[in-house]
């Protein structure tokens, strides 16, 4: 039966009027609700001009504010206030105060986390894949209890296959191992990888990112945290997934520089929370773990670890990188595989350098992302301008997440010098306040400033029109990067 064309033209003509009527109710929520006002007018326009188009595209990617995880925990808090009062208090013991330089970073990390600079910390930095994979495996195999195991890629491969041989291997010998993966960087991870370790009795579970209602149609949000805690006495947090190509065995990309560290004392507790917490979310069980803090006395680093994401009251991770890199006086040394820095970071470098503040930034010369590659040549003029280094590290594809304030803090987590790190993902970092690991540090950095080239900013002004197209569209896109 052929249908009338009248009633075919109403029914269009009715659905269009709903669909523009819903672009402009989203592009309301969007003025009221995306972070930047940038966003909120690039959203906005768009949601009014291609309503059919755009209106997916918002409910994937429009969301800044990950809903649900402060309200879970807080409910999980209030019935074991006391194991968590208790926690807090044994923390509080070992709290210190950081040199003069840093102490309003210490009021600011409380005000986010309620987690002070602590003494009594023992960290070693750990160089590569297989530096830091043997120290893992090792610590692994040293399990009495249970082991905490937590990270954005995990891949079934050699590597992979390693590390599923070892957990497997203590669940047998009756140790509780509990295992958290990022679905969306972990995406290519097999069934049978997970079967395999459930069948052993090992927990895995993803993290379990579009979970409640406002979550729901959100591909944003990634839980990029690479943390490993063994007894809740011995701690692993860094750049470093699980992977052969963190091996460097991926060919493009190969050799992979990256960098993880150990850790001993009270950040081992504050890790362990941070997992707890991820674990929760994702299976709304609270885990039993050693909450008791073993201090290293005899190295007694002051350190601080910050874990961050969407679902904090205030933006921390972004707050956080701004304070610090303001109170830099003589040096900031940053190695971070991807440069997409917002409006406030970049004028923070921008002022530290204009206050004659060494700033330097290592970046890769071989891009695994082309946009975010593409991104980074947009800031070259305005570096340029006020004397930030920039350098492009050469001996393959360097990974790592490393910052470096003055004599007095470095830093090795997951938080990359972008958009994605500051506002979308879960990340952690840890900072070391003392002497000997900020010179390891030094050291370190000082390895692969030789094994980079500085790069002449002016060089973007010497590109073709369609790179410089290309790179201006990459810009445009820094909230989604």
């Amino acid at each position: 039966m052929l249908v009338d064309g009248g009633v075919l033209l109403a029914v269009f003509s009715t659905a269009t009027v709903v669909v523009h009527a819903l672009g402009i109710a989203h592009a309301a929520h969007a003025v009221m609700n995306v972070r930047s006002s940038q966003g909120a007018i690039a959203w906005s326009i768009s949601l009014v001009t291609f309503p059919w188009l755009v209106i997916p595209l918002y409910w994937i990617l429009g969301r800044t504010k990950f809903h649900g995880y402060t309200e879970s925990l807080r409910s999980v808090y209030t019935q074991h206030h006391k194991l968590v009062r208790q926690t807090y208090n044994e923390l509080a013991e070992f709290k210190v105060a950081p040199p003069d330089n840093l102490a309003r970073l210490q009021i600011l990390a409380e005000t986010f986390t309620g987690i002070p600079f602590t003494s009594g910390n023992a960290a070693e930095l750990l160089i590569d894949g297989e530096q830091t994979y043997e120290a893992m495996l090792n610590a692994i195999a040293s399990a009495t209890n249970y082991i905490l195991l937590q990270s954005y890629t995990v891949n079934d491969d050699r590597a992979g296959n390693t590390f599923r041989e070892a957990l497997i291997d203590k669940a047998k010998q009756g140790i509780r191992i509990y295992f958290l993966y990022d679905e969306f960087g972990s995406k290519k991870l097999s069934r049978s990888y997970i079967k395999s370790l459930q069948e052993n009795g090992i927990q895995v579970s993803g993290f379990r990112a579009t979970k409640g209602k406002g979550n729901r149609f959100q591909l944003n949000f990634r839980n990029h945290r690479k943390i490993l805690v063994v007894d809740g006495e011995i701690a692993f947090v860094g750049g470093l997934n699980i992977g052969d190509e963190y091996l460097g065995k991926n060919r493009r990309l190969s050799p992979w520089r990256d960098t993880h560290m150990i850790l001993q004392g009270p950040t081992v507790q504050t890790l362990q929370n941070t997992f707890v917490r991820d674990w929760y979310w994702a299976n709304r069980k609270v885990l039993e773990v050693n909450w008791q803090i073993k201090a290293n006395k005899e190295i007694n680093q002051t350190a601080l670890v910050i874990p961050t994401g969407p679902a904090d009251r205030l933006k921390a991770c972004n707050l956080f990188f701004v304070h610090a890199i303001n109170q830099t006086k003589t040096r900031l040394w940053i190695a971070s595989p991807y440069f997409v820095p917002d409006d406030s970071t970049l004028t923070a470098l921008k002022l530290a350098a204009m206050r004659g503040v060494d700033v330097r930034i290592i970046l890769p010369n071989h891009p695994d992302h082309l946009l975010v590659y593409l991104c980074s040549f947009s800031y070259y003029t305005e570096m340029e301008e006020i004397g930030i280094k920039l350098y492009r590290y050469k001996n393959g594809f360097m990974h790592q997440k490393i910052i470096l304030i003055d004599d007095d803090m470095a830093g090795v987590g997951t938080v990359n010098l972008d958009n994605r790190s500051f506002f979308l993902n879960f990340e952690v970092m840890c900072f070391i306040a003392e002497s000997r690991f900020i010179q390891s540090v030094e050291k370190m950095l000082q390895v692969d400033l030789a094994a980079s080239v500085a790069i002449d900013l002016s060089e973007y002004d010497r590109k073709p029109l369609w790179f410089k197209l290309a790179v201006r569209v990459s810009r445009l896109l820094t909230p989604l990067l």
